[in-house]
């Protein structure tokens, strides 16, 4: 843990507080400019971008994950576990490909636009790849799954002795869910939601392929910081940023688990 964990941590957090060499690396002189430098309106256009970009992925995965949970929990165990290894069968191939043929698929010249054109239902091309929605499609597409297995497994937990119970006092469906399901499953969904938040923040390898390097995001301003700029002091302050924010969701996933126990 030290070695592998806290060493690299600490080493990027001394490193955000030093200076940027001339020719790249750091010097050994202590400033504050590159938290400051974080006030920029360009780069604040980016974080509240990242954010937002991220809030509709873990909506359209919580969405798409929640009925989609409810009806494998519904299998039995053997099928249950066929299903999960379907889901997760696609990681077994790296992630690029599986975006780069999404992006042979969804291109102006791609397999849609072209049957489209030959059928005759447009005149013209699609623009579908290298735009937000494109990186959004993204997203959700290689998040999914991280949605699916903590909501599966906080859904197949649940007690239908007391959805049974709450109808049998009147209580009616969009009640049942408001006030039995959805608080039981409540951890599931905190758990799936950061997930797929935390990742959508900095997976720049999605926005560079789907987008283009038309959605940049806080994942790409690091990469760009430590790779192309070769600024690794406002690199690593950009990190920390992300650490901190990550820890502050982290904290509040802890809260929602410890009122579950309460329960």
């Amino acid at each position: 843990m030290i070695l592998f964990l806290a060493l690299p941590l600490i080493y990027v957090v001394v490193i955000s507080f030093l200076e940027k060499g001339v020719y790249g690396g750091v010097q050994m002189i202590f400033t504050l400019e590159n938290y400051t430098a974080l006030w920029n309106p360009t780069y604040g256009r980016v974080i509240w971008r990242s954010i937002v970009l991220a809030f509709w992925t873990s909506l359209i995965c919580l969405l798409i994950s929640y009925p989609f949970s409810f009806i494998l929990s519904r299998f039995s165990k053997k099928y249950q576990g066929f299903c999960v290894l379907l889901i997760m069968l696609p990681f077994w191939i790296n992630q690029l490909i599986r975006l780069n043929g999404w992006s042979n698929i969804l291109r102006d010249s791609g397999v849609i636009n072209t049957i489209l054109l030959k059928l005759g239902v447009i005149s013209e091309p699609i623009t579908m790849m290298y735009t937000d929605g494109a990186t959004l499609f993204g997203m959700v597409y290689a998040l999914f799954p991280f949605m699916v297995l903590p909501l599966n497994n906080s859904i197949s937990k649940l007690d239908y002795s007391l959805i049974e119970a709450a109808h049998d006092l009147g209580a009616s469906r969009i009640n049942t869910f408001f006030r039995v399901i959805l608080p039981l499953t409540l951890p599931g969904i905190f758990a799936g939601t950061i997930q797929v938040f935390i990742p959508s923040l900095d997976a720049f390898y999605i926005a560079d392929v789907m987008g283009g390097g038309n959605s940049t995001l806080l994942g790409n301003l690091i990469k760009d910081q430590f790779m192309a700029a070769r600024n690794w002091p406002s690199g690593a302050a950009f990190s920390v940023i992300l650490i901190i924010f990550t820890l502050i969701v982290l904290k509040l996933y802890t809260k929602v688990g410890n009122l579950e126990d309460l329960a």
